[in-house]
This record gives C-alpha cells, sequence and structure tokens, in this order.
C-alpha cells in the first residue's frame, strides 16, 4: 500500500512540474481520446439528480462504465487499470434501481459504481495483490468497508491493478505492475508510470472508468497516483476506516481511503467507508465526533482566516514545481489565508525506522492474514517459495529481497522493532507535524504532493523524485492530495497535511482551493508527453 520508504531511492511512482503546459503539447493521442462519454467528469451529486429526475438508472450508468473499461482499459490504449470486473456488479446495480423506485435510496451512493483495489476482499471476486500466488483465492466475505459501501447504496463495479503487494517486495520494483495485471499506464502519457501502489485506482478514476475508486496507503500509496492522474486523493487517520479483510504490509501505517475527480465526491466516500469496527482495534480510539457528514461540511470560503504552513523543500524548488507551488500560494492568500513558510522538525529523521517498523509488520500482519482467511499460501515463507518457483512469470523485473528481510525479521516482542515503531511515530508525529502546526497555530500545511510522473522502464526500477506525504504516513496522520496544475501535459498535486482525526478541516480547506482554481483536466491519453 506504498512506495517503498525513501531510502530506496530507485522505487516509487511520482508526476510531473510547473506552468500549464496544456494538453495540446502532448502527441498522438489515441483515437479513444475522442470518443463521446455521456457520463464524462460527471459527479456523484450530478449523476444522482439526473437519478432523482428520472433521466438515468443505475444499471445504464454501470453498462456505461463497463463498455468503457472494455474499450480504454481491456483494448483502445489498454490502461490495465481494471484487474476484475464483478460478475454481480448489473444485478446490484439493478436492484439499487429497484430500491429506488420502491422509495428507498440509501444516500449519495447510491446506485454509483466504485472500483477497489485488488487487496480488498469483495464477493463474489479474488483478492489477490497482483500475485499470481493468490489468483485462485476468493474471500468468504465483504472487507468491514466494502459492506459500509454497501450498505450506503454503492454498487461494486470490479477490482483495480496494483503494484504487487502493494509495492513492498523489491527496492527495483516497477510501479504498478503485478504479474496478474501487467503494467498499469498512465492515461496522461502512456509511457509514463500511475505511482503506485493504488495505481489503477487513480487510472482508472482519471479516465472516468468509475465515479470513484478506494486505494490503500502505507506511505504515499494514495496520495502519489492520485497527484500523478490527476484526482484528489485522502490518506485518512488510522483508525478512521476498518482494515478488516485488506491484505496489509503495517498496522501502524496502513489504512484505505477514497480517490475521486473532486474533494466532494471524495467527502461523500470517506462518509460512506469510515466507522468503528470490532475486528480493527485502531478504530477504537476514533472520536467520538471523528466521522461526519463530510460533504455537508465542504464550502468555498473555507480559506478565509485560516493559517497554513507551506513547505519549502527541495521538492519546491524543482524548476517545473516551483512556479505552480507559488501560484497556489498566491491563490490561497487570494482567498483570505495566512500563509507561513514552515519547515517540519527532525524532518526525515523517522526514515530508517519506519523501514524497520514495516518489515516487522509485514510479516506478522501477512502471516495473520493468511491464516485468517484461508489463502493458497499459509505464510511469508510458503511466498517467497512460490515466486522462485515461478520466476518467469513472478520476477521477470525484479526481484523479492524485501519479501525475504521481511521473513529474515524476528517477534514483535522484540526491542529493535518496539525502539523504532516508539521513535518514527514520535518523529514524524507530535514532534513533527504537531509541532510544526503548533509553533505558527495552523490549521494545516500544505506542499507538493510529488514530482513528474517517469518513463516507466521495466528492470530498471523508478525515477522517483520524492515526496512530501511521508511524515504523515508515518505519524498515522491524514494528507489529501488535490490537483495543482500541469507540466507539459503531466498533471502535479498539492499535499494537505493536518493532525490526527483533522479530515474534516482538509477536505474545507482542499474543497475551497480547487475551487478556485479547477486545475484538473481529462486526460487525453497520448502517447507520450515532451521529454523533461
Amino acid at each position: 500500500m506504498r512506495p517503498i520508504p525513501k531510502s530506496f531511492r530507485l522505487l516509487l511512482p511520482v508526476l510531473a512540474a510547473a506552468l500549464c503546459c496544456a494538453c495540446q503539447r502532448t502527441s498522438s493521442a489515441s483515437p479513444a481520446a475522442a470518443q463521446p462519454f455521456p457520463y464524462q467528469e460527471a459527479g456523484i451529486a450530478e449523476l444522482q439528480a439526473r437519478m432523482t429526475a428520472g433521466e438515468l438508472d443505475s444499471v445504464t450508468l454501470t453498462d456505461a462504465y463497463l463498455r468503457r473499461i472494455a474499450e480504454l482499459d481491456r483494448a483502445g490504449p489498454t490502461l490495465r487499470s481494471v484487474i476484475e470486473i464483478n460478475p454481480a456488479a448489473r444485478r446490484e446495480a439493478a436492484q439499487r434501481d429497484a430500491e429506488r423506485r420502491a422509495g428507498r435510496v440509501r444516500g449519495p451512493l447510491h446506485g454509483m459504481p466504485v472500483l477497489l483495489k485488488d487487496n480488498i476482499g469483495a464477493t463474489p471476486m479474488h483478492n489477490t495483490a497482483g500475485s499470481l500466488a493468490l489468483k485462485n483465492f476468493r474471500p468468504q466475505r465483504d472487507a468491514f468497508l466494502v459492506q459500509r459501501l454497501r450498505e450506503a447504496g454503492a454498487v461494486i463495479l470490479g477490482k483495480t491493478n496494483l503494484s504487487e503487494w502493494a509495492n513492498f517486495r523489491s527496492t527495483r520494483s516497477t510501479s504498478g505492475w503485478s504479474a496478474l495485471g501487467g503494467q498499469t499506464r498512465n492515461p496522461y502519457a502512456l509511457d509514463h508510470n500511475p505511482c503506485g501502489s493504488s495505481s489503477g485506482s487513480a487510472v482508472a478514476v482519471a479516465a472516468n472508468l468509475a465515479v470513484a475508486a478506494v486505494g490503500t496507503e502505507t506511505d504515499g500509496s494514495i496520495v502519489c497516483p492520485a497527484a500523478a492522474n490527476g484526482i484528489v486523493g485522502l490518506k485518512p487517520t488510522v483508525g478512521l476506516v476498518s482494515r478488516d479483510g485488506i491484505i496489509p504490509i503495517s498496522f501502524s501505517q496502513d489504512t484505505a481511503g477514497p480517490m475521486a475527480r473532486s474533494v466532494a465526491d471524495a467527502a461523500l466516500l470517506l462518509g460512506a467507508m469510515a466507522g468503528r469496527d470490532e475486528s480493527d482495534p485502531a478504530t477504537a480510539a476514533m472520536p467520538g465526533r471523528a466521522v461526519y457528514d463530510y460533504g455537508a461540511r465542504l464550502r468555498p470560503d473555507a480559506l478565509r482566516g485560516a493559517r497554513i504552513g507551506v513547505l519549502r523543500n527541495a521538492l519546491g524548488d524543482r524548476p517545473e514545481i516551483r512556479p505552480l507551488l507559488d501560484q497556489a500560494v498566491a491563490v490561497l492568500r487570494a482567498a483570505g489565508a495566512t500563509v507561513i513558510e514552515t519547515t517540519l522538525p527532525g524532518e526525515d529523521g523517522w526514515e530508517k525506522d519506519e523501514l524497520t517498523v514495516l518489515l516487522y509488520e509485514f510479516k506478522h500482519g501477512l502471516n495473520r492474514y493468511f491464516g485468517q482467511w484461508r489463502t493458497p499460501v499459509g505464510s511469508l515463507g510458503a511466498l517467497i517459495a512460490f515466486n522462485r518457483a515461478h520466476a518467469a512469470q513472478e520476477m521477470p523485473f525484479f526481484a523479492q529481497e524485501l519479501l525475504e528481510q521481511a521473513d529474515a525479521a524476528g517477534s514483535l516482542n522484540d526491542p529493535a522493532y518496539i525502539a523504532a515503531r516508539g521513535n518514527a511515530r514520535r518523529l514524524a508525529g507530535p514532534e513533527g507535524i504537531d509541532a510544526a502546526l503548533r509553533a505558527d497555530r495552523l490549521d494545516a500545511l500544505v506542499a507538493p504532493t510529488t514530482g513528474a510522473a517517469w518513463r516507466t522502464t521495466p528492470g530498471q526500477g523508478d525515477a522517483y523524485p520524492g515526496g512530501s506525504y511521508g511524515a504523515a504516513a508515518v505519524a498515522g496522520y491524514p494528507s489529501l492530495s488535490v490537483p495543482m496544475g500541469h507540466a507539459d501535459g503531466l498533471p502535479l498535486g498539492l499535499l494537505f497535511m493536518g493532525t490526527a482525526w483533522s479530515e474534516p478541516r482538509l477536505l474545507e480547506l482542499g474543497h475551497a482551493y480547487e475551487q478556485l482554481t479547477r486545475a484538473r483536466r481529462p486526460p487525453a491519453l497520448a502517447d507520450t508527453v515532451p521529454a523533461h
């Protein structure tokens, strides 16, 4: 659920930067890009209004997205963002339509087709993490968050491709690639990387293959692909959304979160997903008022009177990013916010400890998942052996040294693990983000989400330019990426970060910024973009 820690500079996926160089500069857009789609860029509120007026029903909408997946994902530019279609999707849509005719509308997600990352269990589909070792594994029940979505009336359209094992397999992995799903392609430039590990969810939303999608993150795996594909991605506070039924990396950092074309849609999806779950102890830490009607809180003037700290760092000084970041700061100030330049105390001091935590927790969590869900492979050691036996299919481009390092890790009682976990969370949270917020009485911090999407080069790893989301990930705090603009046809995102349980405020601020900039534009499905 993450790009690998920054210690491994070859890893991860990302995006592009500078002032708005329009898509006209991209080359040879696919003919599929010109085909009209009746629900292009349609949001949840608009679609619900059309359903309420009787102009649209869920079966029609679901069929339209299924056709578009066939045209763009399986054929045409072959985005490879959807790894499996829900065979019951049309039946679910018909049930939602029958409920609507009977006067029962469950909420704003009623009848809305949503995609799930393929490490989130949802019947009757498989749950594979992109690995051939789990290609025949079907969970016997839904993950808790999927239960919540279905109770809210969402139609589960299918599962999305991902970086195999959520990008926790090798220091030279290629983001967006899995043995089962192949290489997910960035819809803004098909030869460029979509970032990961929630690559398929981001690409599918960007290319209008679903109303919205769910991703997962351990460190950057929602917000990085969101930025790289020109959409909104929210990584919630750990414990706001249950991890039950999700193939894990780290119980300290894992969370699922919404990915959508607008902050408003992400807020509605989060409201449906969030909630306490006895099977996930992290949700017990949720304050009594942590779950809101997030959509109802959004207002266009939320920046007036806000205090925001802008993190100036090497990433923000890159020549393709600096003009867009300066422009974003100007927008925030013009909307009435006080913007203060600041830094994170002890920035990156948690990096080495984070990797230690992930190695220990991955082994513990994955072995527990395999036993609880009765998967075809019963342990991390058995998975490693499977990959070796199927090396031609599983390891044609990169190996599995992170799996091997995790398998060699000790128990969760190991003093090295306990110390690393405490140090990482303290440095990133109370002594990092919280200290920066407290010093200048800030509502949030902002920074570029990451750099420019790079060309995909299987076997050579990822040309990762850096990211601003690591502290929030390690602390377990929320972060929200909102489209900031484009550089040479590639999207860039602005990251909003806050303290634990500050999702309502981050969504307010992100929505207000989004309404003023309207930086998102649909991808042209270009073959490439000018060299940068």
